[in-house]
């Protein structure tokens, strides 16, 4: 039986499923980012402990094609505001999905309250936080590798999302965001 488990970002969050599918003594398959394989069907019972277990611990059960389709675009925003680069937010997601972008925005902006644009921004901000705070990378150079057209536009887009400059934040570090919670 293939279950779809929503917020699995991480080798960790595998382990996570993983250890609470093995408390529940459901003999599993496989476990990857998103997706569990389970040996034997599971009773409705059984999938709603489950699902209330994976709650406890940040996951959730996906029950209907549009969760799958909202998780996959989520999925592929954050590997694409981690490499980040120059691709076209639109393209790049249209050519995954197999889906025309309109609908795909459309499908995400009424499921999550929010555009698909808009998402990408908070992790791509996320991401500028994060390699602010290792302190290796110029602020230019963080714009140059996430795909930024100049580091005028990377710090007006920070200090729109945080509310202050990159060189205010890297001065006084604020909280990060996990992924899930972007």
């Amino acid at each position: 039986m293939e279950l779809k488990v929503k917020n699995m970002v991480c080798p960790r969050c595998i382990m996570v499923v993983r250890d609470v599918l093995q408390a529940m003594q459901i003999a599993v398959k496989s476990v990857s980012l998103g997706r569990v394989e389970t040996e034997n069907e599971l009773g409705k019972d059984t999938i709603s402990e489950l699902g209330r277990r994976l709650r406890e611990v940040g996951f959730e059960l996906m029950c209907d094609h549009n969760d799958d389709v909202v998780e996959r675009v989520k999925m592929l925003v954050m590997e694409m505001a981690r490499r980040g680069g120059n691709e076209s937010l639109s393209k790049e997601l249209s050519a995954s999905m197999g889906m025309d972008y309109k609908q795909i925005s459309r499908l995400f902006t009424a499921h999550e309250g929010r555009t698909v644009e808009n998402y990408y921004i908070s992790h791509r901000i996320e991401r500028v936080k994060e390699l602010l705070a290792y302190g290796e990378l110029s602020l230019k150079e963080i714009a140059y590798q996430l795909g930024y057209s100049s580091t005028a536009h990377l710090s007006r887009q920070f200090k729109q999302v945080t509310g202050v400059t990159p060189t205010q934040y890297k001065q006084q570090p604020g909280e990060r965001k996990g992924l899930t919670e972007v």
